[in-house]
C-alpha cells in the first residue's frame, strides 16, 4: 500500500480507538491535509481518492461522533475501491499490540472500524510489497532545453550542497520535483504577489482580479445546507476600508486565520447584496521584510517541512548565482528574429521579477522555447511520415458519381471537399495522416466509409477502431447501410463488427476471414489491435474519438499493415492554435456544415428553481414517444463539491418525479458490459429517461432523445456541454438542451451562456481554450504535451506562430540541426523527443 494511504489508516485506527473524538491529530484530523496531500499525489494517488478525503476531513469537525464513524467507514471503502490493497484485512483480530508490522496488515473490510483491529503476528502474514513512493520527476528533466553537454556540471549537484539544506528538507524538496540545484532553477513559482502595485481597498472596483494586504479584523464560521457545510467569513481592513472574504466548507481554516495577523489576498473582486467580497482567495501570511521592498514576489508550490520564506530564501541563492551561468541551446541568429531574453535573463526574471513587463518577457521566452521544441517535433514528425511510400489508390469520377448516387442523401460541400483532400491523399503515393475534424452529427462516418470503400476497391482492407463497443456498433450499421445496401460494391460478410463481447468462435472466423483477405473491412474496439488479429493487406486505419487512444495503441494499429493510410477523427473542434501546434503534423479537413434537414439545438439556461419546469418538458416529450437524458458532473454526491449527483438523484427522480416512467441509470464505475448493455436497452426503447454522467458525451446515437437537461451545468468545460448536447438532435424533431447551474448566480456564467447563443462547436472550442486551457483537447493524443507547456500561453497565437516561423525557418535550412551553431539544440532537442513524446497520428 502507497505509504500516504498507509498514514491515513493509522490515523483512523488511532480515531476508532479514541472513539471519533477527533483527537487522533493534535488540532484535528483536517490539521493532516495540510501536508497529506502533497504526500498523496507524490504517491500517485487519484486526483478523485484525495478530494474525497479532503472534503470528508474539512468537514469531519462539524459532524458528531456516530457520523464520523459513518464518514470515515464511507471514505475507506471509496479508497478500497480504487486501491483494493487497502480493502485487505485479517481474517481473526487480535489483541493490540504495540509494534506495527513490517506489512500493512490485510483487511476484511474497508472500513476504520476494522481497521482499529489490530494486525495478526508476522508469522500469520502473507508479505505485501510496499510501493515506493513515486515523486514528480526532476524539474530540468521535464523543461524543455534544460540540459545539454555545456549545462555546468554543478547543476548536477545535490541540495545538500545549500547552506540550510540537510538531508530531511532535501527529501521534502524532492516531492517537489527538486533533486539538484539545476531542478532549482526549473521550480517556476505558481503564482506572484505584486507588492509593487498594491489597491487599497475602498479603490476596489468590480471583477478586479488583485492582491490585496490587510490585517484580520474577524473570523466567523456559519452552517449551511442544514449542518452538512459551512462558509468561513474573514473581514480584513487596511486603514481604507474593510472587505469581505469567504471559504466554502474549509472549517479547518478558522484555525489558520487569527485576529490581528496581516495577510495578503489574491484573487477577483465579486458583489454580494451591493458590497465588494472575495470568494476562495488565494492567501498568504504576509512576511514584514516583503512589505519594504515594492517588489513582485514569487510565490512557490510547498509540501511538509517547507516554509513559503525559508524556500524563497533558497532559490534566491540559487537564482542569483547559477541563472547567469546557464548556457543557452537557442541560437542566437533565433533569438534575434524573434527578439527573446537570454535563458539567463529569463530565468532570472521570472523567479525574482524586476517589474511586471520583464516577467512577461522572461515568460514569453520561455513559452517559445516550449512551443519551438514542440513544432520541431511535429514537422520532424510530419517528414517521417511523408519520407515513406504509401500504396497509390485511384478512385475515378465516374466511380464516384455512382457511390454517391447510391447515397439516401446528398452530401454537403463541406463533406465534398473532406472527401476530395482524401481522395487526393490516397492516389499521392505517400502514407494519408489526415484528421477530420466536425461538428457533432456533421457526418464524418459517411466520409470515412467512402474512402474505405475506395481502399476495397483497390483490393485492400480497412480497419476502423472506435473507443466503445456502442460507438463501434454503431459504425459497423452504418457502413454496412452505406457500402452493402442498394448499390453498393462490398457484401455484408465482408465487413465484420470485432468487440469485446463478440463470441470466441465468430472471432475465430474474423481473425481468418483478415488473414485470408476474405474480410475487407472490420470495424472494433481494442480488440481490434489484440496480437492474434493479423491482416493480409491493411492499407486504411480510421481512429474515431482519436484523443480517446494512447500513442501506444495507434501505432499497434498502424503496425498491423505496410505504411498504411492513416484517417483520425474528431467531433471535438480544434482551436486554430492547436491544429498549429499539437495537431501540426497532420492534414487537416474541416466539415463545418450539417447535413440538410437537421435542425438546430435550441438551449436554454434555467434557474435551479426552475427544474420543474424542465420536468414538465422531459415528460411533454416523453408523451409523445421520445425520449431524453439528465446528465450530472459527480456520481454520488460530495462534501467537497457543491453539485448534484447522478445516483443519489436517480432514487428520487424514479421514485418520485418520473415513477410512473422507466428510468436507466448509466456511470463510470459500472463494468464495460454494464455500460453497453444500459445503453442498448435506451436506444431500443425500454427506458424513457437515462440518468448517466459524461460517460455518454462520445458518439452515441439515439435519434429519438430530444432532450439533453444538464444538471450542474456550470461544472463542465465548454467542448464537454457542446458534446453533450449533441447527442440530442439526431433525428428529424426539434431538440433541446437544459442547463441548470449549481447556484442561482451561475446563471450569468459566460461559458452557459456562450452554449444558448451559438450551436457552432468552434466558436464554442476557442472560447473554451481561453476559460480552462488545452486540457480537453489534448486527450493523451501526444504523451508529455500538456505537461510540456508550462510557460506557453496555448492561446497566444501570436506567440505560436512566432515559434512556428522560426521553426519552419530552421527546419528548411538545416532539418538534421547538423550544423555546428545548432549543435547544443540539436542535443536538447534529441533530448527532449528522444523518449518517445510523440506519435504520428
Amino acid at each position: 500500500m502507497q505509504p500516504s494511504l498507509e498514514k491515513l489508516r493509522k490515523f483512523f485506527r488511532l480515531e476508532h480507538e479514541n472513539k471519533y473524538q477527533n483527537t487522533a491529530i493534535i488540532g484535528g484530523l483536517a490539521k493532516m491535509l495540510d501536508y497529506w496531500e502533497g504526500e498523496a499525489r507524490a504517491d500517485g494517488i487519484t486526483e478523485e481518492v484525495i478530494q474525497a478525503v479532503v472534503a470528508r476531513l474539512r468537514s469531519y469537525e462539524k459532524i458528531s461522533p456516530d457520523g464520523r464513524a459513518e464518514s470515515l467507514k464511507g471514505l475507506w471503502k471509496r479508497i478500497a475501491e480504487t486501491y483494493p490493497e487497502a480493502g485487505q484485512k485479517p481474517k481473526q483480530a487480535q489483541p493490540p499490540q504495540q509494534q506495527r508490522p513490517q506489512t500493512p496488515p490485510p483487511a476484511q473490510e474497508a472500513s476504520p472500524e476494522n481497521q482499529g483491529a489490530a494486525p495478526r503476528p508476522a508469522s500469520q502474514q502473507q508479505s505485501q510489497p510496499q510501493k515506493p513512493r513515486q515523486n514528480p520527476p526532476p524539474r530540468s528533466e521535464s523543461v524543455v532545453g534544460a540540459k545539454h553537454s555545456q549545462t555546468p556540471a554543478a547543476l548536477s549537484a545535490a541540495l545538500t550542497v545549500l547552506q540550510g539544506v540537510g538531508p530531511k528538507n532535501a527529501e521534502s524538496l524532492e516531492k517537489l520535483g527538486m533533486q539538484t540545484l539545476g531542478d532549482m532553477l526549473y521550480n517556476f513559482p505558481r503564482r506572484y504577489e505584486d507588492y509593487s502595485q498594491l489597491k487599497p481597498i475602498q479603490a476596489l472596483m468590480y471583477n478586479d482580479v488583485v492582491t490585496v494586504l490587510g490585517t484580520i479584523q474577524s473570523v466567523h464560521t456559519r452552517p449551511i445546507r442544514g449542518g452538512k457545510s459551512s462558509i468561513i467569513e474573514v473581514i480584513i481592513g487596511d486603514g481604507t476600508g474593510s472587505l469581505r472574504i469567504s471559504y466554502f466548507n474549509q472549517p479547518w481554516l478558522s484555525n489558520r486565520f487569527k485576529q490581528g495577523d496581516a495577510i495578503s489576498v489574491s484573487g477577483k473582486i465579486d458583489q454580494y447584496l451591493g458590497r465588494l467580497v472575495m470568494n476562495s482567495p488565494d492567501w498568504e501570511p504576509v512576511e514584514v521584510e516583503n512589505l519594504h521592498t515594492n517588489r513582485i514576489v514569487p510565490i512557490y508550490s510547498l509540501t511538509e517541512r517547507i516554509t513559503q520564506n525559508w524556500l524563497r530564501k533558497q532559490m534566491n541563492s540559487v537564482i542569483t548565482y547559477w541563472a547567469p551561468a546557464v548556457v543557452d541551446a537557442l541560437p542566437d541568429a533565433i533569438k534575434r528574429a524573434a527578439q527573446l531574453v537570454s535563458i539567463g535573463e529569463a530565468l532570472t526574471q521570472v523567479h525574482f521579477p524586476d517589474s511586471q513587463a520583464r516577467l512577461k518577457l522572461a515568460r514569453e521566452r520561455l513559452g517559445f522555447d516550449e512551443i519551438f521544441y514542440l513544432q520541431m517535433g511535429v514537422l520532424r514528425q510530419k517528414r517521417d511520415w511523408k519520407s515513406v511510400d504509401g500504396r497509390r489508390f485511384f478512385s475515378s469520377d465516374e466511380w464516384l458519381v455512382a457511390r454517391l448516387g447510391a447515397l439516401p442523401f446528398t452530401l454537403t460541400s463541406a463533406q465534398q471537399t473532406t472527401l476530395a483532400d482524401i481522395r487526393k491523399d490516397l492516389d499521392s503515393g505517400q502514407p494519408m495522416n489526415r484528421l477530420v475534424q466536425g461538428d457533432v452529427g456533421s457526418g464524418k462516418t459517411v466520409v470515412a466509409a467512402l474512402a474505405a470503400a475506395i481502399v476495397v476497391d483497390g483490393g485492400a482492407q480497412a480497419a476502423i477502431m472506435a473507443p466503445t463497443s456502442i460507438l463501434a456498433e454503431q459504425h459497423y450499421r452504418n457502413f454496412v447501410n452505406l457500402l452493402a445496401g442498394d448499390g453498393g460494391t462490398i457484401s455484408q460478410s465482408e465487413i465484420r463488427l470485432l468487440v469485446g463481447s463478440t463470441t470466441e468462435s465468430e472471432k475465430e472466423a474474423i481473425r481468418q476471414g483478415l488473414q485470408d483477405g476474405s474480410i475487407k473491412i472490420v470495424i472494433g474496439t481494442h480488440a481490434v489491435i489484440e496480437p492474434d488479429v493479423l491482416f493480409k493487406d491493411l492499407q486504411f486505419v480510421v481512429i474515431d474519438e482519436q484523443h480517446r487512444f494512447g500513442v501506444e495503441q495507434r501505432a499497434e494499429l498502424r503496425s498491423k499493415g505496410t505504411n498504411p493510410h492513416l484517417l483520425v477523427m474528431t467531433a471535438t473542434p480544434i482551436p486554430r492554435s492547436l491544429a498549429l501546434t499539437v495537431f501540426g503534423d497532420l492534414d487537416i479537413s474541416v466539415i463545418d456544415e450539417m447535413p440538410e434537414g437537421r435542425q438546430p439545438i435550441t438551449t436554454h439556461v434555467l434557474r435551479p428553481q426552475e427544474r420543474e419546469r424542465a420536468y414538465s418538458l422531459l415528460r411533454a416529450q416523453i408523451k409523445t414517444g421520445n425520449q431524453a437524458f439528465i446528465v450530472y458532473p459527480l456520481i454520488d454526491e460530495s462534501e467537497k463539491i457543491d453539485a448534484p449527483a447522478a445516483v443519489d438523484d436517480f432514487e428520487t427522480l424514479s421514485k418520485e418525479v418520473f415513477a410512473d416512467l422507466k428510468l436507466g441509470l448509466l456511470h463510470g464505475r459500472m463494468k464495460p458490459a454494464e455500460k453497453d448493455e444500459v445503453m442498448l436497452k435506451f436506444r431500443d426503447k425500454e427506458f424513457d429517461i437515462l440518468v448517466s454522467t459524461t460517460v455518454i458525451e462520445v458518439g452515441v446515437d439515439v435519434p429519438n432523445s430530444t432532450v439533453m437537461m444538464i444538471e450542474g451545468a456550470d461544472r463542465f468545460g465548454l467542448a464537454q456541454l457542446h458534446q453533450l448536447r449533441g447527442r440530442v438532435g439526431r433525428g428529424s424533431v426539434q431538440s433541446t438542451c437544459l442547463l441548470i447551474p449549481t447556484r442561482e448566480d451561475a446563471i450569468e456564467n459566460e461559458r452557459l451562456q456562450a452554449m444558448a447563443i451559438t450551436n457552432s462547436g468552434f466558436e464554442l472550442a476557442d472560447l473554451d481554450l481561453k476559460l480552462r486551457g488545452p486540457g480537453e483537447f489534448l486527450g493523451t493524443r501526444q504523451a508529455g504535451y500538456a505537461s510540456t507547456l508550462k510557460m506557453a500561453n496555448i492561446t497566444d497565437v501570436k506567440l505560436i506562430e512566432k515559434a512556428r516561423e522560426q521553426a519552419q525557418a530552421l527546419f528548411e535550412r538545416d532539418p538534421e540541426l547538423s550544423q555546428p551553431e545548432h549543435a547544443l539544440l540539436a542535443e536538447a532537442f534529441e533530448r527532449f523527443w528522444g523518449g518517445g513524446k510523440g506519435d504520428v497520428s
